[in-house]
C-alpha cells in the first residue's frame, strides 16, 4: 500500500526575483512524498499563478487524486487523471522516485535514457534597472551564459548596461509576454548586435498569431505558448525553439514525450525552471540532456536548499545525488 504525503514547503531567495509580472522573495512550492514500506519517492512543484494556480488549488488538486495514487496507479493512469500542470508534475515526480527507490535502478534508465552527465545551466538577472543590472551582470560575468529578464520600457538601456558588465557572456532575453510584435521588430536587430542569441515569450500567448510568416531574425523560443504534447502543432511556423518546464507539462512522463515530439518537428528544445529547489531540478535535468540551452538555476538563486542538494561548480550542473531524487 502507498501514503501519500503532502507538504509546503518555503525557501528564502538570496533577493527579491523579479519579471514583468512581479517580485518575489521566497519560493513557496508543494512537495508530495509517496512511501510503500521502506521505500519513498518525492517530487515537487511551483504552483504558478499566471496559469490560474495556487498553493491552494494545486492542494486540492492532488488530493483529489490521492485515493486513485495509494491503490496503485500508474504514471500512465495518471496522465488521463489530471492535466498538464504542477500537481500532476508533483505526483509523477514522485511516481518515478518510488520505482527507482524500489527497484534499485535509477530513473535515467527506467526511462531509457542514457546516463546523465554534467550540463551548463543559464544563470538568471531579474528586471532592474540598468544600472544594478550592470552591477548583477558584472558580479556573474565569469558565467558563459547569462539570461535576462526583460518586458517592460527601456530594455535597450538595460541590454547596453548588462553588456558592459558581462562582455563575454552569451545573452538570452526573455520578455515573459511583456513585447508587441512591433516592439520585436524594432529590438531584435539591435538585440542581435548586443550578442543576444535568442529571445523567449516576447508576445502575450493570445499573440502567437503575429508570428506566423514573420522574419525572426532573432529566434524566439516558446514558453508560455507551450505547455505539452497538444499545444505543440499549433506553434508551428510560429516559433523556433520551445521551453519545456516540468510544472508545464505535469511531470517528467509527458517532458519527455514533448521534448521527442518537438524534435521531431524541427524545433530547437529550452529546458527551464520555476524559482525551485534540487528537488525540482533533478528531473529536469534529464530532459535537459543534448537540449540547445538549459536554463536549471534554480537552487542558485535560493538562500537555502534542499539537502542533499543538486551541486553546481559555478554555472556547470552535477547529475543529483540518487539520495535526494532519481
Amino acid at each position: 500500500m502507498v501514503s501519500l504525503t503532502l507538504t509546503r514547503d518555503e525557501f528564502k531567495l538570496k533577493q527579491a526575483f523579479t519579471i514583468s509580472r512581479g517580485s518575489r522573495t521566497v519560493a513557496q512550492v508543494l512537495t508530495v512524498q509517496l512511501t510503500e514500506g521502506e521505500h519513498w519517492g518525492r517530487g515537487e512543484c511551483y504552483p504558478y499563478a499566471r496559469y490560474g494556480e495556487s498553493l491552494d488549488s494545486v492542494r486540492e488538486q492532488i488530493r483529489a487524486v490521492e485515493s486513485d495514487i495509494v491503490s496503485g496507479a500508474s504514471r500512465d493512469t495518471l496522465q488521463q487523471l489530471m492535466p498538464a500542470g504542477a500537481a500532476r508534475n508533483a505526483i509523477d515526480c514522485a511516481l518515478w522516485d518510488l520505482e527507482a527507490k524500489r527497484s534499485g535502478v535509477p530513473v535515467w534508465k527506467l526511462a531509457g535514457l542514457s546516463a546523465p552527465e554534467a550540463i551548463t545551466t543559464a544563470y538568471t538577472l531579474s528586471l532592474d534597472t540598468p544600472e544594478a543590472m550592470r552591477t548583477a551582470a558584472a558580479e556573474h560575468a565569469n558565467r558563459p551564459l547569462l539570461k535576462i529578464k526583460l518586458g517592460s520600457a527601456g530594455d535597450l538601456d538595460r541590454l547596453r548596461a548588462i553588456r558592459l558588465g558581462a562582455p563575454d557572456a552569451t545573452l538570452i532575453v526573455d520578455a515573459n509576454e511583456g513585447w508587441s510584435a512591433t516592439d520585436y521588430d524594432e529590438l531584435a536587430p539591435v538585440m542581435l548586435e548586443l550578442g543576444v542569441s535568442m529571445v523567449e515569450q516576447p508576445l502575450p500567448q493570445s499573440s502567437d498569431e503575429a508570428l506566423a510568416g514573420r522574419a525572426r531574425p532573432l529566434p524566439v523560443c516558446a514558453d508560455e505558448s507551450c505547455h505539452d504534447v497538444a499545444s505543440l502543432q499549433a506553434l508551428v511556423g510560429k516559433y523556433d525553439m520551445i521551453n519545456i518546464k516540468l510544472d508545464k507539462t505535469g511531470g517528467l512522463t509527458e517532458a519527455l514525450a514533448l521534448k521527442s515530439a518537438a524534435l521531431e518537428l524541427g524545433f530547437d528544445v529550452m529546458v527551464g525552471c520555476m524559482v525551485t529547489s534540487s528537488l525540482a531540478m533533478a528531473p529536469a535535468m534529464l530532459v535537459a540532456q543534448g537540449a540547445r540551452v538549459a536554463d536549471l538555476d534554480g537552487p542558485l538563486l535560493l538562500a537555502e536548499d534542499r539537502m542533499p542538494a543538486v551541486e553546481y561548480h559555478s554555472s556547470v550542473m552535477q547529475p543529483a545525488p540518487a539520495e535526494l531524487w532519481g
